[in-house]
């Protein structure tokens, strides 16, 4: 497989794992609707901060560590199963919130560091994620493989997740999507903490591959 191929394959494979719904998904159309969308954009690049750390350690052959050790796996698993838990049972019971709709901020919001903090862990402590690009690196990478083609597909990856997720923010703090949140806001931030419970429980239970 020629290089342009490689980085083509590889940032189409990437493109359908970011769009697919998941934690990253879900905990960034939260932080959008809960706080601003500057936390959202925030929690955008926690989430492409968090790849950052899967692509290093792949490279470096932990992720076959991570992928081949039951104990590891293990350990990371449940620690992301904790952490969905965690934040869905605080969205389970989040007090309504006031939003001023006229410059989209709320009286209460979170500071960005926290923001990127909640796409960082929400990302790096998913070993699926560690084990797609795992599989990336198995099957498509290898010694040979250009440093520069490496670090142009690693920028790929890490731009998409972070432009995706801008984009999900920008259009969940639109003007008509917060009226409507407004409107719907305990029902939401419940069908959310309960979508965070049943993905963490998920990942509970996700056996090592």
């Amino acid at each position: 497989m020629d290089n342009i191929t490689l980085i083509g394959t590889v940032s189409l494979l990437n493109l359908l794992a970011v769009l697919s719904p998941g934690p990253d998904f879900v905990m960034s159309v939260k932080n959008s609707l809960n706080y601003s969308r500057k936390t959202g954009i925030f929690t955008a690049i926690g989430i492409g901060l968090g790849l950052c750390i899967h692509l290093a350690y792949c490279a470096a052959g932990i992720g076959y560590i991570i992928a081949t050790s039951a104990a590891v796996f293990t350990v990371i698993k449940y620690a992301g199963a904790a952490y969905l838990i965690y934040m869905g049972v605080g969205s389970i019971i989040a007090k309504k919130s006031i939003i001023h709709i006229s410059n989209e901020k709320k009286a209460v919001d979170i500071t960005s560091f926290q923001a990127i903090k909640i796409g960082f862990l929400t990302n790096v402590l998913n070993p699926k994620a560690a084990l797609f690009f795992l599989g990336i690196y198995s099957l498509m990478i290898n010694g040979e493989t250009p440093l520069y083609v490496v670090l142009i597909i690693s920028l790929i990856i890490v731009s998409t997740a972070i432009v995706w997720f801008t984009l999900v923010a920008l259009f969940f703090t639109q003007q008509k999507i917060q009226l409507a949140f407004l409107r719907f806001e305990s029902v939401i931030n419940k069908s959310f903490g309960g979508l965070l419970i049943l993905l963490g429980v998920k990942l509970a239970f996700t056996k090592s591959y």
